[in-house]
């Protein structure tokens, strides 16, 4: 522990398990206090029991603007406070144009995009009133690059790289940063429910391996702090060389 964090209270949304629970016990290392948001009721609570008082569990649907309120009001209550979100719940589905439903659409962009949206807006007055302030998208190498199926992911997190841009830009005089993280291949469950994973995938980046969700972790921890309070609508990338290009 280096306290990096101390004095920060983090709402961190999708943060029962993969990326989000490391964000979790990272933030928690560092010093922070956390308020965990999920629909994963048990394993949520599971990793608060884990953590202690450092941590707060409060049910999320991030598709529902009462939710948000509930949460930002349940963080302020438990801790004083609240001067860090991170949106990163989010789902994953692929498929071809033809057979891509419009209710996987509509399901996939109001948890990707519409959910930090409204996080963003119940926040607001929170992050306000305890600026320094940051907020952090994580969004994804398919809000960088193309790739083929993924037609409502994409649309999604390039959307929230763009809404990213904007609250940055509108929210600076309030000290409030904005700034939204690009993910390539981590070992997740997400990402294993939907293939087989191993140590030996090259994923086709640089490095020829997944990520694990700690990776990550130290770049959100950094966006949080205040080593990071002359970066605002900055879009970082983080894996391991694969939008770099391609060998010929």
């Amino acid at each position: 522990m280096t306290d990096r964090l101390a004095g920060k209270v983090a709402l961190i949304t999708g943060g029962a398990m993969g990326m989000g629970a490391a964000h979790v016990r990272a933030f928690v290392a560092e010093g922070a206090k956390v308020v965990v948001a999920d629909i994963a009721d048990d394993t949520g609570r599971a990793l608060v029991a884990e953590l202690g008082d450092a941590a707060s569990y409060v049910h999320l649907d991030v598709t529902d603007a009462a939710g948000w309120e509930a949460a930002v009001n349940h963080t302020v209550e438990t801790y004083g406070l609240l001067n860090v979100l991170v949106n990163n719940a989010g789902i994953y589905s692929i498929g071809p144009l033809e057979d891509y439903t419009p209710e996987q659409w509509n399901r996939t962009i109001a948890i990707n995009l519409t959910g930090p949206y409204l996080g963003m807006r119940a926040a607001l007055a929170a992050l306000t009133a305890a600026a320094p302030a940051s907020v952090i998208n994580v969004s994804s190498t398919a809000g960088i690059q193309g790739y083929t199926g993924y037609h409502a992911y994409s649309a999604s997190k390039w959307g929230l790289r763009g809404l990213t841009r904007s609250t940055a830009i509108e929210l600076a005089e309030r000290g409030i940063r904005v700034n939204s993280v690009h993910p390539g291949a981590i070992k997740t469950p997400l990402i294993t429910s939907i293939m087989e994973v191993s140590d030996e995938d090259t994923t086709g980046n640089t490095l020829h391996r997944f990520a694990q969700p700690e990776e990550v972790s130290g770049l959100i921890v950094y966006l949080a702090s205040d080593e990071a309070s002359f970066v605002n609508g900055g879009e970082y990338v983080i894996d391991g060389g694969h939008s770099a290009g391609r060998e010929i």
